[in-house]
């Protein structure tokens, strides 16, 4: 079972690396004229920049997961 927590640990690292790639392409809107308001109000619509957050909760759970079984 300790693999299935692996795994989806790894998959939240595509995930996290992702969205923070989108994130931070979008930036590129700031010296478009977009203020950190209306960049944070595009970012939140867009389905690939959701990827980080989730990535980053994927993560969290599978770690403390991982922490708990007993050592083998």
């Amino acid at each position: 079972m300790d693999i299935f927590y692996w795994f989806v640990f790894l998959v939240g690292f595509g995930f996290t690396v992702s969205g923070g790639i989108s994130l931070i392409s979008y930036m590129n809107l700031l010296p478009a004229g977009f203020t950190w308001l209306e960049y944070l109000q595009f970012v939140q619509t867009r389905s690939e920049c959701w990827l980080f957050p989730i990535g980053i909760i994927l993560m969290l759970l599978s770690t403390l997961k991982i922490g708990q079984s007993p050592c083998q």
